[in-house]
């Protein structure tokens, strides 16, 4: 599965992107997953609600199931001007 950080997420981990082999069910899971990797991923999906997600890009929710699922985008709100 490909993981792709946008903005702030990016900079925290310091990567733009990864591939990863999970058993992660949902969104959620993963997070747990990789929460538990290193501080660096820790600290970026420390506070969920200043995240959003999208799966194969489409917006979605951290208890969507990844079954199927090839790419999961992390990128904090967007706001519009």
């Amino acid at each position: 599965m490909d993981l792709v950080y946008f903005a702030w997420v990016r900079e925290r981990i310091g990567l733009p992107r990864e591939q990863v082999e999970t058993q992660a069910a949902t969104v959620t899971d993963l997070v747990a997953e990789l929460r538990g990797r290193e501080e660096r991923y820790a600290a970026a999906f420390a506070d969920l609600s200043a995240l959003r997600v999208a799966l194969d890009q489409e917006l979605s929710e951290f208890d969507a199931p990844l079954a199927g699922v090839r790419e999961v985008a992390f990128f904090p709100p967007m706001t519009g001007g």
